[in-house]
């Protein structure tokens, strides 16, 4: 894996997420869009919030602050790391949206999740280089992965859920 490839990418979709931002309405921001679903404010709740969660299991693995193990992706993990995207569109796991829900927010707290996002793959992406292999996180769907590993998912989740508010936006526009 090319750490410096992937954090330019990671950057890009950053990037994008804020910029997309900029072109919402603030009207509707928070309404689930025509026909359900989540809304514009629920997708960047679970995404930045992903994304934090993901830098912290990432930061655990390169510290070696989890149990070294041979466990690694499960099938889903492995289709995921080797294609770069999602095999389907699915929920999340249930244990995770209780501990960790798509909420309704401001377009203002949208945007400093996003400069917290940014300063955790800062802080984050250089301990990748150093880390051992030897210790994973488990992930709820993907197995027990690597810090890099983990540093690939953020960018393959990132993109995931542009995807989703592109589909959110054609929902709206075809009103």
């Amino acid at each position: 894996m090319n750490i410096a490839k992937e954090r330019k990418a990671i950057d890009a979709a950053l990037d994008d997420y804020r910029a997309k931002l900029d072109t919402i309405p603030d009207e509707v921001f928070t309404e689930a869009p025509p026909g359900g679903g989540w809304s514009y404010a629920e997708v960047y709740s679970h995404i930045m919030k992903a994304t934090l969660g993901s830098c912290i299991a990432l930061e655990r693995c390169s510290h070696g602050n989890c149990e070294p193990t041979k466990k690694g992706l499960n099938l889903m993990g492995h289709y995921m790391m080797l294609t770069g995207s999602f095999p389907v569109r699915a929920k999340v796991p249930e244990a995770l949206a209780a501990k960790m829900p798509a909420e309704k927010m401001s377009k203002e707290d949208a945007k400093n999740l996003l400069i917290k996002c940014r300063k955790r793959i800062e802080d984050t992406s250089p301990l990748i280089k150093d880390s051992s292999p030897n210790f994973r996180y488990k992930h709820p769907r993907l197995g027990m992965l690597t810090a890099g590993q983990w540093f690939k998912f953020i960018r393959i989740h990132l993109y995931h859920h542009l995807k989703q508010l592109k589909r959110i936006e054609k929902k709206f526009h075809s009103m």
